[in-house]
């Protein structure tokens, strides 16, 4: 878009055209004197949105696990939004229709792709440890020992003080033409109106019934008559639609200094349990400091070229950048497009399991530990880690980490010692990419952590607060000083999340990302691995089997994996684990004349929904 274009727009051209569309249907938007709220599930009103996992065409694009999100972000883009608008919009909608993935209760890692300048920025809206947790938060005073993870994950403990709508107020000040307010609006009249309970909603809920019935506030807005809401039915949430409409009026500054903060800080230091209880549910120690305290992070992103293209991702918390870029470069020491399967996947494995290692040992908050960003991401680092990995022969796991104070690329140097990764992260989480017509892109990842979260709805606010310190260490107490991923307070846990923009000589080429806790950078660097190595197009990357090489000594995969190439792997000594399904991505390819490839996966987690402004004929 020329940069006055952009002027005129952020002037309010665009603007005003938006809110033309978003903010109508008064009298389904709530306000302060709304009268008392209905049924939050009744009988089917509206039929679903189609999912249309793939389309095609110009003038801007939206993917995302939703169909109903994908609608309202396309309808920012097609009245004269840009990218960051439309993302905004797109993320609060998953916050009524993803609720147990994403919300506000949560935080995630923005990637921006700014086509006048040509470069890739990223926001850090991570949740932080609060400021009084103690170094035995996570310990049961009455055994001295950790409490179990199932205890950690369903509690106030496990609560970090949120980042994403902070997150979206940075990312509209930076890089939108349109304010908070009308970003919010359509997701408050979609919370109003109500969606569609599918198959996924409805066995999400099943699966969290018993520890979702353990909390008054939840149970009353999940568990309506003390069941899932059936599928067909329609699901609303009045309570997160006045809450967005509260926002919409003041500003972020209702959630972290105004009438939400001591809502959100009593909910954690009480959880709100029933009286037949039988979780602990301890007790967390957020406090309205924390909120009023808390800041988004302006990133540096990483970078690392692969095959002559530039892969751009995110840096500490997160350490999908680095554990991504890290397995490329390892994998660039090889010609996989003209091996077999067999010993492409086989060095692909391999590859994830050494990077892996590698995160395990160095990886945590930058702001707490010198993580060795240049080292990891070096060719010299990456050629000396690709000397463990055998034509034939898969290496015994857990692999060592390598060993960054001491390498010159060659084979001979020696390594730190075994380390094993204690990952506890949750595989839930949502991913959203999209584009306008003027060339912006947006790649964004953002979570709530555990599906369902910590599953503790905030009373009458209708959203449900993140379990995200449990991403740190905490199955073991004392945590040794050495771990880098080890709690303490202000810290932000090692995230996974891998928002990736890869560019080609400047131009963008693909956009991506995924859910799936530890499993999104395994993603992400296998459906990379699946375009530009394998041949796929972007369709067939994301449909393709998928296997997640996390330096474990049985590598979990999809059963059409193991189906497909277990046996020839298992020849060279690689061990499985079948998991029903891994990630549920979003990507966007970019074309020749502004032309685009929008496309969401077919049927994992219920398929998802990609659309374009102007389809191609």
């Amino acid at each position: 878009m020329p940069s006055i274009a952009r002027e005129a727009a952020r002037l309010g051209v665009a603007t005003s055209a938006v809110l033309a569309v978003t903010i109508a249907a008064p009298a389904q938007t709530a306000s302060a004197g709304a009268d008392p709220a209905p049924a939050r599930t009744q009988v089917q009103t509206a039929a679903e949105p189609p999912k249309v996992p793939t389309a095609t065409g110009s003038g801007g694009a939206v993917s995302s696990v939703d169909p109903y999100a994908t609608r309202i972000g396309l309808d920012v883009l097609r009245a004269g939004g840009n990218a960051t608008d439309a993302a905004v919009a797109t993320a609060a909608a998953l916050g009524v229709t993803e609720p147990y993935s994403a919300g506000i209760g949560g935080g995630g890692f923005f990637v921006h792709y700014d086509a006048d300048t040509g470069r890739v920025q990223t926001i850090d809206g991570r949740e932080t440890a609060p400021m009084g947790m103690p170094e035995d938060a996570f310990v049961d005073p009455a055994t001295g020992q950790p409490y179990s993870f199932s205890d950690q994950v369903s509690s106030g403990v496990s609560v970090g003080v949120p980042g994403t709508l902070a997150t979206w107020q940075r990312a509209l000040d930076r890089w939108g033409t349109r304010n908070l307010s009308s970003s919010v609006r359509p997701a408050a009249n979609l919370a109003h109106e109500g969606f569609v309970v599918d198959q996924t909603f409805h066995d999400q809920t099943a699966a969290n019934q018993e520890r979702f019935s353990q909390f008054t506030s939840t149970r009353e807005l999940f568990l309506p008559g003390g069941s899932p809401p059936p599928v067909g039915s329609t699901f609303r949430n009045p309570d997160l639609a006045e809450t967005y409409e509260l926002i919409a009026r003041r500003g972020p500054g209702a959630f972290y200094r105004g009438a939400l903060s001591p809502e959100i800080v009593r909910t954690v230091q009480h959880p709100p349990t029933t009286r037949d209880a039988t979780l602990p549910a301890p007790a967390g120690y957020l406090k309205r400091s924390d909120l009023t305290g808390y800041r988004v992070l302006d990133r540096a992103p990483t970078r690392s070229g692969y095959r002559g293209y530039d892969v751009f991702g995110m840096r500490s918390s997160s350490s999908g950048g680095t554990t991504v870029g890290e397995a490329l470069n390892i994998m660039e020491r090889y010609d996989l497009a003209s091996m077999s399967d067999q010993d492409a996947l086989h060095r692909y494995l391999e590859a994830g399991a050494l990077a892996f290692a590698d995160r395990g040992k160095y990886f945590g908050d930058e702001a707490f530990v010198d993580v060795p960003v240049r080292d990891l991401l070096s060719d010299t680092y990456a050629a000396e880690r690709a000397c463990r990995i055998q034509p034939t022969q898969a290496q015994a796991k857990p692999v060592p980490a390598g060993n960054v104070d001491d390498y010159d690329g060659r084979c001979s140097t020696p390594n730190t010692g075994s380390t094993r990764d204690g990952d506890t992260e949750g595989l839930s989480t949502t991913n959203l990419t999209v584009t306008d017509r003027w060339g912006d892109v947006v790649e964004y990842t953002l979570t709530i952590e555990q599906t369902g979260g910590a599953g503790i709805v905030v009373p009458d606010r209708g959203f449900l607060l993140n379990n995200e310190l449990t991403d740190f260490t905490t199955t073991v107490y004392p945590v040794p000083e050495s771990d880098p991923n080890r709690p303490e307070p202000g810290k932000r846990p090692r995230s996974s999340m891998s928002p990736t923009i890869v560019l080609d000589d400047g131009e963008p080429f693909v956009a991506l990302g995924s859910p799936g806790g530890s499993t999104i950078i395994t993603t992400v660097l296998q459906m990379l691995f699946n375009r530009i190595d394998r041949g796929m197009d972007l369709e067939q990357a994301m449909a393709a089997p998928r296997s997640s090489p996390r330096n474990t000594s049985s590598v979990v995969s999809e059963p059409a994996f193991i189906s497909a190439y277990g046996t020839l792997l298992g020849a060279y000594g690689h061990q499985f684990a079948s998991t029903p399904e891994i990630g549920a991505a979003t990507a966007i390819e970019f074309g020749p004349g502004g032309s685009v490839t929008a496309v969401a996966e077919p049927t994992r987690r219920g398929g998802g929904s990609a659309a374009v402004v102007e389809p191609a004929p």
